[in-house]
């Protein structure tokens, strides 16, 4: 089970009131929810091995180089030589490093990769995975990885993660018309507000289900712009014409890498915490309570 942990400790955020606080004030929600999300996901799916996968580098420079809009709105601060600072809830930022330690101290395997968002780490762990996957994710851009031979399925909140969406390759057909390896062609194609990605304008969602259904992939529908007997309208022709420069770069964005560079980590579930001391202590200074407690117990059987 492979965690996008950023994704579910905002989810955590938002959905925990920050009413849930430490004994010194300091808001605790995404801290207490992470870890009760966690406690419901190893109770529900019994996973034999779980990765926190987490963002060295949440904007890395090699995708903002090929598109400068990549991610740009949720810039807070930019610095030279490091990784910008990403625009985060004043309540949020502080919680971060605690979920660190108490992942930390607990022995759960917390893995991120300097230029690498969380998004490649997850990527690299499931094509090196000798078995079954799930990635646990509030992102859609992870259905790229969603392989039904691999047995790699993406397990996507409705709400908490008490609901979560299954999501294999006939999910992704049903609703989108691609399969796992598509969806990435898909998204380049239809763009992304959310993360800074133009797309193809005047190609939405169905119009590139329908250009991937008729050539296969972004390959064949760049080749059939350049057929004059391929089955495309004039628009479609000028438009995917247009945003070549786009499209030459985009698949190298919007795929998630296969080759990160990953430490050697234990993987495995801890039956018991790594360092008791240390989880005492930061159960005790941010009042974690019933949260870690549950966890501890459900980590236990």
């Amino acid at each position: 089970m492979l965690l996008d942990t950023a994704s579910l400790y905002f989810r955590a955020y938002f959905g925990v009131p920050d009413s849930v606080r430490a004994p010194d004030g300091t808001p605790v929600n995404a801290v207490r929810g992470l870890l009760d999300f966690i406690d419901r996901l190893v109770r529900d799916h019994r996973p034999q091995r779980l990765v926190a996968c987490m963002d060295a580098d949440w904007r890395p420079q090699w995708r903002v180089d090929l598109i400068p809009s990549y991610k740009a709105h949720r810039v807070a601060e930019e610095h030279t030589g490091a990784p910008d600072e990403e625009e985060v809830p004043d309540t949020l930022a502080p919680q971060v490093p605690v979920i660190e330690d108490v992942l930390d101290a607990i022995g759960i395997a917390r893995v991120g990769v300097a230029g690498y968002e969380a998004d490649d780490v997850i990527g690299t762990f499931a094509a090196r995975a000798d078995g079954p996957v799930d990635i646990v994710t509030g992102d859609r851009d992870l259905y790229q990885l969603v392989d039904d031979a691999r047995g790699i399925r993406v397990l996507y909140p409705l709400k908490g993660v008490g609901t979560l969406q299954p999501t294999d390759e006939s999910v992704l057909r049903g609703k989108y018309g691609v399969d796992g390896r598509g969806y990435a062609d898909l998204a380049l194609l239809r763009g992304d507000p959310s993360d800074g990605l133009p797309g193809v304008p005047g190609i939405g969602e169905k119009t590139a289900a329908r250009l991937l259904a008729e050539f296969g992939d972004l390959a064949g529908i760049m080749a059939a712009v350049d057929d004059p007997r391929a089955k495309l309208t004039p628009s479609q022709r000028r438009r995917l014409t247009e945003a070549r420069p786009y499209l030459a770069v985009a698949p190298k964005v919007v795929r998630v890498a296969g080759d990160v560079p990953l430490p050697e980590v234990d993987t495995a579930l801890p039956r018991a915490p790594r360092d008791p001391a240390a989880l005492e202590d930061l159960a005790h200074r941010w009042g974690l309570g019933g949260s870690l407690r549950r966890l501890l117990t459900t980590l236990a059987e």
